[in-house]
Order: C-alpha cells, then structure tokens, then sequence
C-alpha cells in the first residue's frame, strides 16, 4: 500500500446542470463533461437543451451529477471517492426524511445560503428505508476508484433535534439535568440502533467496504463524547466494514482518551484550517496539527486522515504546502503508515474551478510527501 493515500471527505458543490439552466450552465457542463470524460455527454446537452425537462429527465439530472462528481474526484486523482453527496438534501435533513416518528418544525440557517429544516423526536424511530442504499448502488457502479460512503452519525442527528418524546419518560426525576441526560442517551442510542445501524447494515450487504461516520455536534458537549463513541459502536455492531469517524472545527482534546474505545479504523479531522501557509517542518509553522500527539499517545492504532486543505477559502494550497503537512503530521504521530492525505470537510462551499485545483494540488502533494520515504 502506499504512503499518504488520498481521500475525499462528503460534499461537493452542486453539479452546474442542477442551477438554473441557462446557455452558460449548458456550456459549463461541456467544458466540465469534456474535461472529466464523463461518458454519454451528449445525451446530458440534450435533456438540457429542451425547453421543459420532465420529471423523469430531472431524475436523469441527478444520475449525471453523481456520475459527474465520480469522475471529478477521479479525475483529479484521488484514491478512495464519493460522489460529492449530489443526491443529498443536507447532512441532517436528508436523513430525517426517511424517518418516522419526528416532525419538522422551522428552518435554521447554518452559513451563506444553507439552510435545513430543524425537527423534533415525538416517538420512537422508525427508518422507513435505508436512505443511502440506492446512492451507494449507483456511485458504486459508476467509480473505478474505491468508494467511501459518508452519512450522518446518531450523536449529531440527536443534538441537532428537539426531544418531545424521550424526555417525557423521565419527567418524574427529582433532578432535571439527570432527566435530560437519561433522556438524551436513550434518545441517542434509539437512533443508533434503529436507524444508523439498519442503514450500515444495508450498505454492506450490497457490497460496500468503507462508511464514514459524520459527527460534527460532538464536541460542543465534552461530557457527552463517552456516549458519541458508545452509539458509534453500536451503529456498528456486527458489521464488517472499514469505518471512519469525520469530526470538523472541534476542540479535538476533548475526544480523548474516549476515542480509544471506538471500534473504528480511522479518524478524519480539519487541521488546514487551523495552520499556517509557510513552508517548513517546525511546531510554531505547523501549529495546526499538533493534535497528532494525542493520537500518538491514546490511539496509535488508528489511521488519521488530518485536513491538509482548508475548505473555507479559495486559495489553492501549493503541492509543497500539502507535503509539509503530511510530513509534520506523520513526524508528530509517529507512524507515517497511519497518515491519509484528505480535505479538512467537504467542497462544499467552493466553486469547482477551486476545489478542482485543490484536489489535484492535494494529490500532488501527496505524492511528493511519499517520496520523502522512499
């Protein structure tokens, strides 16, 4: 296996064709069809060409702009894809729309232009479907690179919820806080067994290797990681798959030691962010990934997959920027085979003109960190 392997972390920017389609969309989309050799291109200009699409045309849509997403990953180079989530509503929406036993209740902004539709737990889940089945059948048809499937963990589908269900089971505790907190675990260990697990479960039977599990809102509660990393092992529970555990723009002290009690085989973290754009090797250029200690220290078993591209700004990280770091952090961590090269989050708020460079810049990078070692 080589050093420094690349991988995408979720989302990337709508395809052009799912925007308003316009003569400049549609010649976005041959520039961007041509240069990624996405097959049966003509018959995409076509359907986008009409004056009315219908609806079985706009389900077409969405096949290209996964298939467009595929081959962007690949195309840039990197080793484990996805198909930038472009079947997705949002990360904690699109889940919820295939649940029973929850009502939405308002909308909440999270930054720029994304939005999703807040709701509230009123009875036990119940998962009508598994949510990512058909997504993973297609992507996986479609890659010819491995594929990683990211989806939203129990701990952040419950903490970004309203709990009107599981409260109610403990309102005759003398202490509030203890009722909230008996609440909030059974909360999130239903969803863990009831829908996560199911999900997981589904994705494996139809082939599927690799899962990512996202848990953003873990960390704004530190006292509340034990029980992140006890519904992260019973979402996966029995399933033979490998799994990494996502967590971005955290305090990431604060998930050890808990974290060596996951039963995962990688954590992805945002590091770019945090970091400085000088070239060189020391901690005070390199601040951004000293959390690699930590790791070092409580985990050493794990693979880390720290961000070596920062996905909130649109400056294109030289290949020796992403060199420096992947050495620095295999310095820090001690083992430079337990080193993935990725994304701090997803591209999501990027254009794909930027992400694009970022992504081949990232696997340049990459390669030139290997050779460090060889």
């Amino acid at each position: 296996m080589r050093l420094f392997p690349t991988q995408e972390v979720g989302s990337l920017s709508r395809a052009p064709f799912l925007k308003k389609i316009t003569n400049k969309t549609i010649k976005e989309t041959e520039r961007w069809g041509k240069l990624l050799q996405v097959e049966d291109l003509d018959k995409l200009l076509s359907i986008l060409s009409k004056d009315k699409i219908s609806q079985e045309e706009v389900a077409v849509l969405h096949d290209y702009a996964s298939l467009f997403a595929i081959r962007f990953f690949e195309s840039a180079g990197l080793d484990v894809v996805w198909d930038g989530e472009q079947k997705r509503i949002e990360m904690y929406e699109h889940p919820l729309i295939h649940i029973e036993g929850i009502k939405f209740l308002g909308i909440v902004k999270v930054w720029d232009a994304e939005f999703y539709r807040k709701a509230a737990f009123i009875d036990s889940p119940k998962l009508i479907k598994p949510y990512h089945l058909e997504e993973f059948l297609f992507v996986k048809s479609k890659a010819r690179r491995e594929v990683k499937i990211p989806l939203t963990g129990a701990y952040t589908l419950a903490d970004w919820s309203f709990d009107e269900y599981y409260i109610r089971r403990y309102i005759d505790l003398d202490n509030p806080l203890q009722a909230r907190l008996k609440a909030k675990e059974e909360m999130v260990l239903d969803i863990a067994k009831k829908i996560i697990r199911p999900n997981i479960v589904s994705l494996v039977e139809a082939g599927a290797k690799r899962i990512q599990i996202d848990e953003p809102a873990v960390t704004s509660k530190p006292w509340e990681v034990p029980l992140m990393v006890e519904a992260l092992n019973e979402s996966i529970k029995g399933v033979d798959v490998k799994v990494t555990l996502h967590v971005c723009y955290s305090d990431y002290t604060k998930l050890f030691p808990y974290i060596a009690d996951a039963k995962i085989h990688q954590v992805s973290i945002e590091c770019a962010n945090r970091d400085s754009r000088e070239l060189g090797l020391t901690d005070e250029v390199r601040a951004g990934y000293s959390i690699l200690e930590y790791f070092r220290e409580y985990a050493e078993w794990l693979e880390v997959a720290p961000g070596v591209i920062d996905v909130h700004t649109d400056y294109i990280e030289p290949p020796e920027l992403v060199r420096d770091r992947l050495a620095y952090a295999a310095k820090k961590h001690g083992d430079v085979s337990k080193i993935i090269a990725c994304n701090d989050c997803g591209l999501r708020t990027r254009s794909w003109n930027v992400a694009y460079e970022k992504e081949k810049n990232l696997v340049k990078g990459a390669r030139m960190a290997e050779q460090l070692y060889s």
